[in-house]
Protein backbone atom coordinates (compact mmCIF):
# COMPACT_ATOMS: atom_id res chain seq x y z
CA UNK A 1 0.00 0.00 0.00
CA UNK A 2 1.57 3.66 -0.99
CA UNK A 3 1.67 6.19 0.76
CA UNK A 4 0.96 9.98 -0.51
CA UNK A 5 4.05 11.93 0.95
CA UNK A 6 3.06 14.83 -0.98
CA UNK A 7 -0.24 14.63 1.58
CA UNK A 8 1.69 13.97 4.06
CA UNK A 9 3.35 17.62 3.82
CA UNK A 10 0.34 19.73 3.60
CA UNK A 11 -1.28 18.09 6.30
CA UNK A 12 1.97 18.74 8.53
CA UNK A 13 1.88 22.35 7.10
CA UNK A 14 -1.83 22.59 7.78
CA UNK A 15 -2.30 21.27 11.08
CA UNK A 16 1.17 20.19 13.01
CA UNK A 17 3.06 22.26 15.91
CA UNK A 18 5.92 23.68 14.60
CA UNK A 19 8.32 21.17 16.25
CA UNK A 20 6.37 17.93 14.17
CA UNK A 21 6.82 19.89 11.09
CA UNK A 22 11.03 20.21 11.81
CA UNK A 23 11.11 16.60 13.18
CA UNK A 24 8.97 15.43 9.74
CA UNK A 25 11.82 17.83 7.52
CA UNK A 26 14.68 16.26 8.93
CA UNK A 27 14.78 12.92 6.98
CA UNK A 28 13.74 14.87 3.67
CA UNK A 29 16.77 17.21 4.24
CA UNK A 30 13.93 20.25 4.47
CA UNK A 31 15.40 20.61 8.26
CA UNK A 32 18.52 19.89 10.17
CA UNK A 33 19.44 19.30 14.04
CA UNK A 34 19.97 22.81 15.00
CA UNK A 35 16.70 23.92 13.57
CA UNK A 36 14.64 20.61 15.47
CA UNK A 37 16.55 21.69 18.80
CA UNK A 38 15.53 25.20 18.46
CA UNK A 39 11.73 24.09 18.04
CA UNK A 40 12.39 21.53 21.11
CA UNK A 41 14.12 24.34 23.12
CA UNK A 42 10.17 25.89 23.09
CA UNK A 43 9.27 23.74 25.58
CA UNK A 44 11.96 23.77 27.86
CA UNK A 45 12.31 25.14 31.34
CA UNK A 46 15.39 26.61 32.86
CA UNK A 47 15.89 23.69 35.16
CA UNK A 48 16.14 21.36 32.05
CA UNK A 49 13.33 19.46 31.87
CA UNK A 50 10.58 19.71 29.47
CA UNK A 51 6.69 20.85 29.93
CA UNK A 52 4.48 23.30 28.37
CA UNK A 53 2.34 20.38 26.70
CA UNK A 54 5.47 18.54 24.96
CA UNK A 55 3.12 15.77 26.23
CA UNK A 56 0.16 16.83 24.47
CA UNK A 57 -2.63 15.88 27.23
CA UNK A 58 -0.51 17.36 30.15
CA UNK A 59 -0.22 21.13 29.16
CA UNK A 60 1.10 22.44 32.54
CA UNK A 61 4.34 24.56 32.21
CA UNK A 62 6.73 22.95 35.06
CA UNK A 63 9.03 20.21 33.90
CA UNK A 64 7.57 16.68 33.56
CA UNK A 65 8.52 13.31 33.48
CA UNK A 66 6.00 12.61 31.27
CA UNK A 67 7.53 14.80 29.10
CA UNK A 68 11.19 13.54 29.03
CA UNK A 69 10.69 10.43 26.36
CA UNK A 70 9.14 12.77 23.98
CA UNK A 71 12.25 14.96 24.39
CA UNK A 72 14.62 12.13 23.86
CA UNK A 73 13.06 10.93 21.37
CA UNK A 74 14.27 14.36 19.44
CA UNK A 75 17.78 13.84 20.68
CA UNK A 76 17.91 10.83 18.69
CA UNK A 77 16.65 11.87 15.56
CA UNK A 78 19.34 14.12 15.11
CA UNK A 79 21.64 11.33 15.18
CA UNK A 80 24.96 11.13 14.85
CA UNK A 81 24.67 15.26 16.31
CA UNK A 82 24.18 15.30 19.87
CA UNK A 83 23.15 18.35 22.01
CA UNK A 84 24.03 19.26 25.99
CA UNK A 85 20.19 19.61 26.30
CA UNK A 86 19.89 15.89 26.50
CA UNK A 87 22.75 15.80 29.34
CA UNK A 88 20.54 18.43 30.98
CA UNK A 89 17.68 16.52 30.76
CA UNK A 90 19.54 13.53 32.28
CA UNK A 91 20.44 16.02 35.57
CA UNK A 92 16.95 17.01 35.73
CA UNK A 93 15.42 13.28 35.70
CA UNK A 94 18.15 12.57 38.23
CA UNK A 95 16.92 15.34 40.55
CA UNK A 96 13.30 13.77 40.58
CA UNK A 97 14.09 10.61 40.12
CA UNK A 98 12.52 8.58 43.91
CA UNK A 99 14.89 6.95 46.04
CA UNK A 100 14.76 3.18 44.21
CA UNK A 101 15.61 4.76 40.82
CA UNK A 102 12.52 4.96 39.49
CA UNK A 103 10.83 8.08 37.90
CA UNK A 104 6.89 9.13 39.04
CA UNK A 105 4.48 8.99 36.80
CA UNK A 106 4.19 12.85 37.47
CA UNK A 107 4.73 15.33 39.62
CA UNK A 108 2.39 17.66 40.95
CA UNK A 109 0.50 19.42 37.84
CA UNK A 110 0.65 23.28 38.84
CA UNK A 111 -2.24 23.65 36.31
CA UNK A 112 -5.03 21.30 35.38
CA UNK A 113 -6.31 23.27 32.23
CA UNK A 114 -6.15 21.16 28.94
CA UNK A 115 -4.65 17.95 31.53
CA UNK A 116 -5.64 14.46 31.07
CA UNK A 117 -6.97 13.42 35.05
CA UNK A 118 -4.68 10.22 35.23
CA UNK A 119 -1.49 13.14 35.00
CA UNK A 120 -3.18 15.63 37.21
CA UNK A 121 -4.24 13.39 39.60
CA UNK A 122 -1.14 10.95 39.87
CA UNK A 123 0.48 9.81 42.61
CA UNK A 124 3.95 11.65 42.58
CA UNK A 125 5.07 9.94 45.61
CA UNK A 126 5.41 5.97 44.04
CA UNK A 127 7.98 4.89 41.16
CA UNK A 128 6.24 4.12 38.01
CA UNK A 129 7.43 1.53 35.33
CA UNK A 130 5.42 2.43 33.03
CA UNK A 131 7.16 6.42 32.79
CA UNK A 132 10.52 5.11 33.88
CA UNK A 133 10.88 2.31 31.02
CA UNK A 134 9.39 4.36 28.23
CA UNK A 135 12.11 7.25 29.35
CA UNK A 136 15.20 4.71 29.86
CA UNK A 137 14.46 3.10 26.50
CA UNK A 138 14.61 6.05 24.63
CA UNK A 139 17.51 7.47 26.35
CA UNK A 140 19.11 4.08 25.67
CA UNK A 141 18.68 4.87 22.21
CA UNK A 142 20.05 8.06 22.76
CA UNK A 143 23.15 6.91 24.23
CA UNK A 144 24.20 4.87 21.20
CA UNK A 145 25.37 7.91 19.46
CA UNK A 146 25.79 10.67 22.71
CA UNK A 147 28.53 9.22 25.15
CA UNK A 148 27.02 12.07 27.75
CA UNK A 149 23.67 10.13 28.24
CA UNK A 150 25.47 6.36 27.88
CA UNK A 151 27.82 7.38 31.42
CA UNK A 152 25.39 9.44 32.78
CA UNK A 153 24.47 7.89 36.19
CA UNK A 154 20.65 8.93 35.92
CA UNK A 155 20.94 6.40 33.39
CA UNK A 156 22.84 3.53 35.12
CA UNK A 157 19.56 3.63 37.95
CA UNK A 158 16.76 4.05 35.80
CA UNK A 159 18.07 0.73 34.21
CA UNK A 160 18.25 -1.14 37.35
CA UNK A 161 15.53 -0.07 38.68
CA UNK A 162 13.62 -1.01 35.35
CA UNK A 163 15.18 -4.28 35.49
CA UNK A 164 13.51 -5.09 38.97
CA UNK A 165 10.80 -4.01 38.01
CA UNK A 166 10.25 -5.63 34.98
CA UNK A 167 10.20 -8.95 37.27
CA UNK A 168 6.86 -8.11 38.67
CA UNK A 169 5.38 -7.75 35.19
CA UNK A 170 2.95 -10.29 34.28
CA UNK A 171 -0.37 -11.19 32.30
CA UNK A 172 -2.42 -8.65 34.63
CA UNK A 173 -0.20 -5.67 33.99
CA UNK A 174 -1.65 -3.04 31.76
CA UNK A 175 -0.86 -2.74 28.44
CA UNK A 176 1.36 0.27 28.38
CA UNK A 177 3.08 -1.42 31.27
CA UNK A 178 3.74 -4.22 29.04
CA UNK A 179 4.49 -2.39 25.78
CA UNK A 180 7.02 0.21 27.57
CA UNK A 181 8.74 -2.92 29.45
CA UNK A 182 9.34 -4.59 25.93
CA UNK A 183 10.43 -1.44 24.48
CA UNK A 184 12.79 -1.24 27.44
CA UNK A 185 14.36 -4.14 27.37
CA UNK A 186 14.89 -4.43 23.45
CA UNK A 187 16.97 -1.39 23.92
CA UNK A 188 18.83 -2.64 26.67
CA UNK A 189 19.11 -6.17 25.13
CA UNK A 190 23.19 -5.76 24.32
CA UNK A 191 23.86 -4.31 27.99
CA UNK A 192 22.01 -6.15 30.54
CA UNK A 193 22.32 -10.20 30.48
CA UNK A 194 18.78 -10.69 31.94
CA UNK A 195 17.17 -8.80 29.07
CA UNK A 196 16.62 -12.05 26.40
CA UNK A 197 15.01 -13.99 29.57
CA UNK A 198 12.98 -11.27 30.36
CA UNK A 199 11.45 -10.42 26.91
CA UNK A 200 10.76 -13.48 26.33
CA UNK A 201 9.20 -13.76 29.39
CA UNK A 202 6.93 -11.00 28.31
CA UNK A 203 6.19 -11.74 25.29
CA UNK A 204 4.13 -14.92 26.90
CA UNK A 205 1.59 -12.50 27.74
CA UNK A 206 1.46 -11.10 23.89
CA UNK A 207 -0.82 -12.93 22.10
CA UNK A 208 0.29 -14.57 18.80
CA UNK A 209 -1.70 -11.16 16.73
CA UNK A 210 0.00 -8.76 19.20
CA UNK A 211 -3.66 -7.27 20.04
CA UNK A 212 -3.24 -5.88 23.11
CA UNK A 213 -6.67 -4.17 24.51
CA UNK A 214 -6.11 -0.86 26.69
CA UNK A 215 -8.10 -1.48 30.13
CA UNK A 216 -9.93 2.02 30.37
CA UNK A 217 -9.35 3.26 27.33
CA UNK A 218 -11.42 4.07 24.55
CA UNK A 219 -13.53 1.41 22.68
CA UNK A 220 -11.25 0.91 20.32
CA UNK A 221 -7.76 1.54 21.93
CA UNK A 222 -5.57 -1.48 21.18
CA UNK A 223 -2.04 -1.90 21.30
CA UNK A 224 -0.59 -3.58 18.23
CA UNK A 225 2.67 -5.44 16.94
CA UNK A 226 4.37 -2.13 16.20
CA UNK A 227 3.36 -0.60 19.10
CA UNK A 228 5.57 -3.25 20.99
CA UNK A 229 8.54 -3.61 18.26
CA UNK A 230 8.23 -1.12 16.07
CA UNK A 231 11.84 -1.24 14.61
CA UNK A 232 13.18 -4.03 12.11
CA UNK A 233 16.20 -6.13 13.17
CA UNK A 234 15.83 -5.97 17.00
CA UNK A 235 15.33 -8.55 19.55
CA UNK A 236 11.42 -7.52 19.99
CA UNK A 237 10.47 -8.74 16.63
CA UNK A 238 11.27 -12.32 17.27
CA UNK A 239 8.09 -12.07 19.60
CA UNK A 240 6.33 -11.99 16.56
CA UNK A 241 5.96 -13.85 13.28
CA UNK A 242 6.89 -11.91 9.98
CA UNK A 243 3.27 -12.06 8.43
CA UNK A 244 2.14 -10.64 11.69
CA UNK A 245 4.38 -7.63 10.90
CA UNK A 246 3.48 -7.46 8.03
CA UNK A 247 -0.24 -7.49 8.14
CA UNK A 248 0.59 -4.84 11.09
CA UNK A 249 2.28 -2.59 8.61
CA UNK A 250 -0.43 -2.85 6.09
CA UNK A 251 -3.16 -1.42 9.00
CA UNK A 252 -0.31 1.52 9.45
CA UNK A 253 0.05 2.49 6.05
CA UNK A 254 -3.80 2.32 5.42
CA UNK A 255 -4.61 4.33 7.88
CA UNK A 256 -3.38 7.51 6.46
CA UNK A 257 -6.51 9.81 6.13
CA UNK A 258 -7.76 11.84 3.36
CA UNK A 259 -6.28 14.89 4.49
CA UNK A 260 -2.72 13.23 4.70
CA UNK A 261 -2.50 12.93 8.32
CA UNK A 262 -2.77 9.97 10.80
CA UNK A 263 -4.91 10.10 14.30
CA UNK A 264 -5.06 8.47 17.25
CA UNK A 265 -7.66 5.79 18.75
CA UNK A 266 -6.92 6.93 22.46
CA UNK A 267 -8.95 9.72 24.60
CA UNK A 268 -7.83 13.59 23.35
CA UNK A 269 -8.06 16.14 26.26
CA UNK A 270 -8.23 19.33 24.64
CA UNK A 271 -8.70 20.50 20.64
CA UNK A 272 -4.87 21.45 20.80
CA UNK A 273 -3.59 18.55 22.44
CA UNK A 274 -5.76 16.39 19.54
CA UNK A 275 -4.14 18.30 16.95
CA UNK A 276 -0.87 17.78 18.38
CA UNK A 277 -1.25 13.97 18.78
CA UNK A 278 -2.13 14.04 15.29
CA UNK A 279 1.09 15.80 14.27
CA UNK A 280 3.18 13.32 16.30
CA UNK A 281 1.68 10.38 15.48
CA UNK A 282 2.04 11.36 11.44
CA UNK A 283 5.97 11.54 12.06
CA UNK A 284 5.82 8.61 13.82
CA UNK A 285 3.56 6.28 11.32
CA UNK A 286 6.06 8.03 8.85
CA UNK A 287 9.23 6.64 10.46
CA UNK A 288 8.30 3.35 10.95
CA UNK A 289 6.82 2.72 7.89
CA UNK A 290 10.59 3.95 6.36
CA UNK A 291 12.39 1.80 8.98
CA UNK A 292 10.62 -0.91 7.59
CA UNK A 293 11.63 -0.43 3.65
CA UNK A 294 7.76 0.65 3.13
CA UNK A 295 9.10 3.95 2.14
Amino acid sequence: MSIDLSAVSSFMATHARLLDRRRFGLPLGESDPAAVLVALDGYRNPDGGYGWGLEPDLRSPESQTGAAAHAFEVFEEIAPATAPQATALCDWLESVSLPDGGLPFALPVTSSAGCAPWWAGADTTVSSLQITSVTAAAALRVAAHDPAVAEHPWLDRAVRYCLAAVEKVDHTSHAYVLAFAVRFLDAVHGTAPEAAGLLKRLGEYIPADGRVRVEGGTEDETLRPLDFAPFPDRPARALFTQEVIDADLDRLAGLQRDDGGWTVDYATISPAGALDWRGYTTVRAVDVLRRNGRL
